[in-house]
């Protein structure tokens, strides 16, 4: 289990908790993103695009990602991705280290520069991906391999919700840190 570096932002963390197993965790047969069959679905889109979470999200991912040397920028695969990179470089902007976000789409635009990643330059710097949850780390490894193509050093993953079906031992086969904030412990559920 992960716990923040402050009291002041471990009692966000616990907030967080709280919200997620009130409003983003539901019961029921749900088919994840990777096709995998699940009895519950943590929505985290639910809460990464509230005004009342976002804040300590932007707090607690900064927190989690504070040991990772010179990064200079956040992000990940676009949607799940793009509002928790911007709470973190909100959060930053405040700190000593700020960070910029950048957005790696599906695909290359057809159109214009015809970029994947935008938002900060990633070439030749050190960046983390972020994701709301993960199960197989396939989404965040997909961002992984667009941004080495584009020259970047991918060197972390940082999600909120560790669902501890894979996706850790996948990202680290990839030669990548691994942080979770919260996992299935925090939120009493059983990793399915």
């Amino acid at each position: 289990m992960t716990v923040a570096s402050t009291p002041e932002l471990e009692a966000d963390r616990q907030y967080l908790i709280a919200l997620i197993q009130d409003e983003a965790v539901f019961h029921g047969d749900f088919t994840l993103s990777s096709g995998k069959k699940a009895t519950y679905y943590v929505d985290m889109r639910k809460l990464t695009l509230d005004h009342r979470a976002a804040p300590s999200i932007g707090r607690i991912m900064l927190d989690l990602i504070r040991d990772v040397p010179d990064i200079v920028a956040v992000g990940g695969l676009t949607l799940g991705a793009d509002p928790i990179a911007n709470a973190i470089m909100h959060e930053s902007a405040r700190t000593p280290r700020p960070l910029d976000a950048f957005v790696v789409r599906k695909e290359p635009k057809d159109h214009g520069r015809g970029r994947q990643v935008e938002g900060a330059d990633v070439a030749g710097k050190r960046v983390v991906v972020v994701e709301d949850t993960s199960t197989t780390g396939q989404s965040a490894l997909k961002a992984v391999e667009v941004l080495r193509r584009e020259g970047a050093e991918p060197v972390a993953v940082a999600v909120i919700v560790d669902r501890k079906t894979g996706a850790q031992a996948a990202v680290e086969a990839e030669g990548l840190q691994w942080l979770a904030a919260i996992d299935l412990d925090d939120l009493g559920l059983e990793p399915q």
